[in-house]
């Protein structure tokens, strides 16, 4: 296999494909239900007090509930801590900005600068969806609300509380599937395999379906090794049926697609985990998962510092936005630089596809708030309702096509601005869709004036430090008279090489230039090294072999 990126070429913008629906996230329904279960508690209490005047503060914190569904609850607990903070810091930075000036001008500059480092948090965090979408849409919204410093206490202790209830609402169901995330990324991972090995010629006729697979591969791995130090039955069991799918991207000749197949489905629901035949198969790339879980994970400052130009794009393209708003004549500029910031994408031809997404959502949106908003009109509590159907919608709906999900999160923001009190329907939906236009225009081209196309040759230099220390290592395993502290030395630096690279991968996939990331060769950099891992610590003893008996894996 060639070492070299492949070449970059031309590519189209597309409309059409851009616009194409996919099938939806296999679960698509528990954000959804988990944001209305979020979102309805504090919403009615405010009805029922009448002050929903105050339900853009509580919305803050329930909209944390959108966030880390696909994590095991472990990791999900701390990640949604960490988002709830997140989302506090920002709305108190918004709130003390709007207290302090009412300058349009000065609150676009702070908007933009909070976008930038909320966009580049979300990505050196790797959060995952709805990314940094929603913390910009609270803080820029909260910008260009009249405060007064004596009520920013009061309301950032609102979203804390409702920050508190969307904590309850992401982790109440581990009370019912304990490994559920984990459970589904292996099982994608195992259809994955099996989609692949059905495919004639599979080994080299159908690369796209390969480096599908090895990324499910790897998101089950990812997701195995965030569910914590402490191992058990079920995670054993999960890791072995994982390398049962390597296994079959590897042999796909050899690969049995309907037991794969069944695998994943016997994963449903709360039952035993399945054993493959061979119990010992795969042992040493346990052993080397086992070893990279107990290493320090990349520190989040170098992380962020490999972020700059996305965070300089985002910074640009959010002033831009905001700025030719203010200049057009709109009063609430914050619409265009939330949809400047919610542009950007691996690539360009992403980003184009984004935008135009976001274009056509927001246009078909405000089509149906016009339709809606008499509905919405007749009281609180029908507003709130309305909003709560929009909420689920967006979510039901975006991971079909993100222009899918607009359509419902246009009148929802719409409605938003309407809990203090009603405004003439005409104007909401006039701004709206000239801030959208300004705001997609100002944010691709922003995309298009800030690069970084040093990403892909990053991604090139960490492949050959984890082929180096690999090879190292290899060469001190063979020699039977070599220094236990050259092993140990070798060992760190393997492992530290591998946590570079999955970083560096990762901090690539969401740059935009133009040569696609060499998934394939980063998964299978990992593997080899896995199992050179797995040599090494067991050439030191540090850790008990693999138990050869098999058990009897329950959740």
């Amino acid at each position: 296999m060639s070492s070299a990126l492949p070449p970059s070429s031309p590519r189209r913008l597309p409309l059409a494909g851009a616009l194409r629906l996919g099938r939806p996230s296999d679960i698509w329904f528990k954000p959804a239900l988990s944001v209305v279960a979020a979102v309805a508690p504090p919403n009615l209490l405010l009805v029922a007090l009448g002050r929903l005047d105050l339900a853009m503060y509580t919305m803050a914190g329930s909209l944390c509930a959108l966030y880390a569904h696909n994590r095991p609850y472990a990791a999900r607990a701390k990640a949604l801590v960490w988002v709830v903070l997140g989302m506090l810091a920002g709305l108190a930075v918004a709130l003390v900005a709007a207290s302090l000036t009412t300058n349009a001008v000065v609150l676009v500059a702070v908007g933009s600068v909070l976008a930038a480092g909320q966009k580049a948090l979300c990505d050196a965090t790797r959060i995952g969806p709805p990314g940094h979408v929603i913390l910009i849409f609270v803080s820029s919204a909260a910008l260009f609300v009249p405060q007064t410093i004596g009520q920013v206490p009061g309301h950032l202790a609102l979203a804390a509380a409702a920050g508190v209830w969307a904590w309850l609402v992401g982790m109440a169901p581990v009370l019912v599937r304990p490994h559920g995330p984990e459970r589904r990324a292996t099982a994608q991972a195992l259809r994955a395999a099996a989609a692949y090995a059905e495919k004639p010629d599979a080994g080299d006729g159908h690369p796209r379906a390969r480096a599908d697979a090895y990324a499910a591969v790897q998101a089950a791995w990812q997701s195995l090794l965030a569910a914590g130090n402490r191992p058990s039955a079920v995670r054993r069991g999960l890791e072995r049926l994982v390398i049962r799918a390597e296994v079959a991207l590897a042999a796909p000749a050899d690969a049995d697609p309907a037991r794969l197949r069944a695998w994943a489905r016997d994963l449903r629901g709360t039952g035993p985990v399945p054993r493959p035949d061979d119990p010992r198969a795969g042992a040493d790339e346990l052993l080397g998962v086992a070893a990279e879980r107990a290493l320090a994970p990349r520190s989040l400052w170098s992380r962020l510092t490999g972020l700059t130009p996305i965070a300089v794009r985002t910074a640009l393209g959010c002033a831009l936005a905001g700025y030719a708003s203010l200049a057009v004549g709109v009063g609430r500029p914050y619409w265009a630089l939330v949809t400047a910031a919610a542009l950007y994408q691996a690539n360009i031809t992403l980003t184009w596809s984004r935008t135009v997404q976001r274009v056509v959502g927001n246009l078909v949106g405000v089509l149906i708030f016009a339709a809606v908003a008499p509905v919405a009109h007749l009281g609180p509590l029908a507003l709130v309702l309305c909003c709560l159907a929009f909420n689920f919608g967006a979510e039901a709906f975006i991971s079909r096509n993100y222009w899918l999900g607009s359509v419902c999160v246009t009148p929802l923001a719409l409605l938003v601005t309407e809990f203090p009190g009603y405004q003439p329907t005409g104007e909401l939906v006039a701004d709206r869709v000239v801030d959208t236009l300004v705001g997609a225009l100002a944010g691709f081209a922003a995309a298009m004036l800030v690069t970084n196309r040093r990403a892909g040759d990053r991604v090139e230099e960490a492949l050959t430090t984890v082929g180096r220390a690999r090879e190292g290592a290899a060469r001190l395993l063979a020699d039977p008279h070599a220094e236990p502290a050259a092993l140990d030395a070798a060992r760190r630096h393997l492992a530290a090489a591998l946590v570079g690279l999955r970083a560096t991968a990762d901090a690539a996939a969401g740059e935009w230039w133009l040569r696609a990331v060499p998934q394939e060769r980063v998964v299978l950099a990992e593997q080899s090294g896995h199992r050179t891992l797995a040599a090494t610590v067991r050439r030191q003893g540090l850790l008990p072999g693999t138990s050869t008996h098999t058990e009897d894996v329950r959740p």
